[in-house]
């Protein structure tokens, strides 16, 4: 197995021979913005919407190479709390794209033993999105390779305002102490309760900033950042975004 996967990297990297990986010590929690879909598609002449199903298609690749080097968690920020603003039309084509890939993701992510969870507020989505993201979460929930969370309706303040009206809640009945209360108790209120922190979190399409993702999450994450539009992110991108966070020393505030 790890004489296959060698090769595979190598064949990957054989044109980037700057690219060095130890896919022993990978990151074991990677979290991605995915973005650059709308752009990308105006270069070309495109609508919108066929970026973001170009997006979409660049989400399976990344998430089944992820789980074929053995990254254990990967997170994707599919649709925010701010991108109800954008047209309608874009974001019922969005909610059709959403709904057609995690149909796509129960018969074929399931296949290769990944488990998907979706994380944010899904009560305003519609209830055909609803019962979906359950029927794929019961049925991929054994699988024991990469999970892959995907971040819909999605917001880090809300996240945090959501985590302090059920630390509040818990208090008045009490449930919990206020002198209980710490980083680790406020993390077990987040939707991403259990797991561990980002290590790298990755932003395609020249933008530099977390756009309101993981902002708990992410206090001492590495950010690393590219000009590729994101349906234009392939296997070797990401090699070397995990090569570049492989060079650096992780000190956690200290020495």
């Amino acid at each position: 197995m790890a004489f296959n996967l060698y090769h595979f990297i190598k064949k990957i990297t054989t044109k980037s021979s700057n690219i060095q990986i130890d896919y022993t010590k990978l990151p074991e929690h990677i979290a991605i913005i995915m973005d650059g879909n709308g752009r990308w598609a105006e270069k070309q002449g495109l609508p919108r919407t066929a970026g973001h199903k170009a997006g979409a298609n660049t989400l399976k690749r990344i998430t089944e190479f992820c789980n074929e080097i053995g990254v254990k968690i990967l997170t994707v920020y599919a649709f925010s709390t701010e991108n109800w603003r954008r047209p309608q039309e874009e974001v019922d084509a969005l909610m059709r794209l959403l709904l057609e890939y995690l149909k796509d993701a129960e018969r074929q992510l399931a296949g290769k033993n990944i488990a998907i969870k979706v994380i944010g507020d899904i009560s305003v989505l519609s209830q055909e999105i609803q019962e979906q993201i359950i029927k794929t979460e019961n049925l991929t929930k054994s699988n024991s390779g990469l999970l892959l969370n995907i971040a819909i309706n999605y917001g880090g303040r809300a996240e945090v305002v959501n985590a302090v009206k059920q630390i509040a809640t818990d208090v008045q009945n009490g449930k919990i102490q206020i002198t209980d209360i710490n980083e680790q108790l406020i993390s077990n209120y987040m939707y991403t309760k259990g797991l561990k922190d980002p290590d790298l979190i990755i932003r395609p399409s020249g933008e530099l900033r977390l756009s309101n993702f993981l902002l708990w999450q992410s206090a001492y994450s590495e950010l690393w950042f590219s000009n590729i539009y994101w349906p234009s992110f392939t296997p070797k991108h990401l090699l070397k975004a995990i090569s570049d966070y492989q060079q650096r020393n992780r000190r956690f505030g200290g020495i």
